[in-house]
Order: structure tokens, then sequence, then C-alpha cells
């Protein structure tokens, strides 16, 4: 029974799109089945031609010198005073002038979005957060410590999620 009601339903719908074709569609090439929509071309407007509006908002988003400068030196893998995992940092946002120190979990280069995440113990409760430095609430980034020994043995500390007497030697200094 349900097999019939399929085939009803697969024929209507072909002869509703057939129908469809022949108003205002053409029928692709290769399928019966499939419609391709007629495309009208629309020129652009004066305004758009000249770049208004698009332009504007994107001179007022886009990363001034000082955060590109801030950014190379910080995230580009190559720059000697780049971020690594286990630097005790401080980072400042604009909205609400509020800080966030903690150990720095791990870095997400992805371009455009790239992120890192900062964790923190705040009264007993363990506090993660992950900033996006391409963010225009996004202050400043101020590195108060680099990892013991030089760098961390990992890429991505999580295990500290799990130990804090680990990440209270880190943030001490100790380890």
């Amino acid at each position: 029974m349900s097999h019939i009601l399929c085939r009803a339903t697969r024929l209507m719908s072909t002869s509703t799109m057939q129908r469809a074709a022949s108003k205002s569609q053409q029928p692709y090439p290769f399928s019966s089945t499939a419609l391709t929509p007629d495309v009208h071309h629309i020129p652009p407007t004066p305004s758009l031609r000249q770049g208004k509006g698009l332009m504007e908002y994107l001179q007022q988003t886009l990363p001034t010198a000082e955060k590109r400068e801030m950014l190379s030196k910080l995230f580009d893998r190559n720059s000697p005073g780049r971020l690594l995992p286990g630097s005790i940092v401080t980072v400042l946002s604009e909205q609400a002038p509020t800080s966030f120190t903690g150990v720095l979990l791990a870095i997400r280069r992805r371009g455009q979005d790239t992120s890192f995440r900062v964790r923190n113990i705040i009264q007993r409760t363990g506090v993660e957060m992950q900033f996006f430095p391409n963010s225009p609430g996004l202050k400043e980034i101020k590195v108060i410590r680099k990892p013991p020994k030089g760098r961390m043995r990992r890429a991505k500390l999580f295990y500290l999620r799990d130990s804090p007497e680990k990440m209270s030697m880190i943030a001490g200094g100790k380890k």
C-alpha cells in the first residue's frame, strides 16, 4: 500500500514539476525531474557600484594597526614573543573593563577564527574562558609569565582540568 502511495506522490510531483518547467523554468538537460531557475540579471545600483555601505562597515570593523601588530606578535607561529600553552596571561576586554588572568590551556589557530582558552580557579571553582583575538571587544593580552622550562610538552593542556594541583604548580612557576 505504501509503495503505491509513494509512486503516486512521485508521479504527481513530476507532473507538477513539468508544469512549472513549462511556465518559467528550463528543464535540466541531464535529468527530466530537475529544474533550473531562470536567472534574471539585476544591474547594481550606483551606490553599490561606488562601494557605499559595505566599505564604511569594513573600515569600522577591520582591526586597527595596533591590533594587527599584537595579533602577529602573539599568534604567529614564527614570532619569538608568541603565546605558548602554559603561559600565565591577562586578557582585558573592552565592553566592561574587566580582566581575566589564568593559565593558557590551548591556542586554536584558524585565521580570522583564531581563539585561545584561559583557565583559572576562582573561589575553589575552575573557570575557563575562550577568547577570540580578532573580536573588537578584546582590548589587550598581556603575558605575565612564560611557561616553566621554556615550553610545555603538550600543545593542549586540557589535563589541567582534572588536576588542580598541577595547575597551581604551573601558576606558581614550580614545575
